[in-house]
């Protein structure tokens, strides 16, 4: 094992072309990757999540969008600005990504047999037939019962859990080297979703691929992470191990994540306490330029220069570090 990262995302910046002017949705954004690890990126709707797996993909729309600074190296490869070429090398078969919605990501008119065998073929030199085995293989991997006949089903014949082990089966069939899984449990029940993280912890030991997942609910990240990266308003705010983050979180933000998971207690208070919410919403896009730390207006303890300036990312241990005005001071 290489002490080189497997991923590393130095000084991201990514910006979009808004009515008015042009509005930067990731800043500054670092944070590496190692072989076999699990990184969870948490945060609300609208942090940055799901727009970093898209930078790291090569999938950001353009326009509007763009890469304005910063690094992506993969094994220490920079693939900013890399030729298309060489991204669709990339995409599928050393970096795979498992999408939110199953039923909009897989095509309609093809079954599910065809849309995997179309990436194997893509990326692995071999017959139609080959290409076909390797399908069903998959879908054998992936807990679908009777792969050989569920190959030749359409997306419409399976249900939600069924399509997003489609989905898992497209993005694992090259053996890659990133899962990338972005929301990957949104809209199914909770018996499907613990056999869609059992399936990516069962494929990690097997494969000791690296997984990025993607999620807003705390208590995945508990379950299946060994680091957590904090997101808001389009930066990392806090990151370490998922064990340190949890027990001691430095920032007011993540705290205010972590209270808001209900917890079953045995002995039901006759009042109980109301569940923690955190107020105000995440700031839109012409937001995310002015100065300070954009979650200031929704802190309880934001002071003046909070709202000033924003503060450095300082790191206490070499495992835990956060973006905060409260620990900068401590620090000193």
């Amino acid at each position: 094992m290489t002490d080189q990262p497997l991923l590393s995302i130095k000084h991201l910046d990514v910006a979009f072309d808004v009515e008015g002017g042009t509005s930067r949705v990731l800043s500054d954004l670092c944070f590496e990757l190692a072989r076999g690890e699990t990184l969870g990126i948490v945060g609300e709707s609208g942090c940055g999540k799901s727009m970093t797996a898209l930078a790291i993909m090569g999938l950001i729309p353009t326009p509007p969008g763009r890469i304005t600074r910063g690094e992506i190296r993969l094994a220490g490869e920079n693939i900013v600005g890399a030729p298309e070429r060489r991204l669709r090398q990339i995409r599928g078969n050393e970096i795979s990504m498992v999408f939110q919605e199953p039923m909009s990501s897989l095509n309609p008119v093809f079954t599910v047999g065809e849309q995997i065998a179309e990436t194997i073929r893509q990326h692995q030199t071999c017959t139609r037939k080959e290409a076909r085995d390797k399908a069903i293989e998959m879908l054998r991997v992936v807990g679908i019962p009777a792969p050989e006949r569920r190959v030749n089903d359409y997306p419409h014949h399976m249900s939600g859990g069924m399509r997003q082990r489609v989905m898992i089966a497209i993005a694992l069939a090259c053996q890659p080297k990133i899962l990338i899984a972005d929301e990957p449990t949104t809209a199914l029940d909770v018996t499907v979703q613990a056999q869609i993280f059992d399936l990516f912890i069962e494929l990690k030991e097997k494969l000791g691929t690296a997984i990025i997942l993607i999620t807003h609910d705390i208590g995945v990240v508990a379950q299946m992470t060994d680091r957590v990266m904090v997101m808001y308003a389009g930066r990392k705010i806090e990151e370490g191990r998922t064990s340190e983050i949890l027990k001691a979180p430095h920032h007011p933000y993540t705290r205010g994540l972590i209270s808001c998971v209900p917890h079953l207690v045995q002995d039901m208070p006759d009042e109980p306490e109301e569940l923690f919410e955190i107020p105000g919403v995440v700031p839109n896009l012409t937001e995310l330029m002015k100065p300070g730390c954009p979650f200031a207006p929704r802190c309880g303890q934001a002071r003046e220069i909070c709202k000033e300036r924003y503060p450095d990312f300082v790191a206490p241990s070499d495992q835990h570090g956060a973006a905060c005005w409260l620990l900068n001071e401590a620090a000193q």
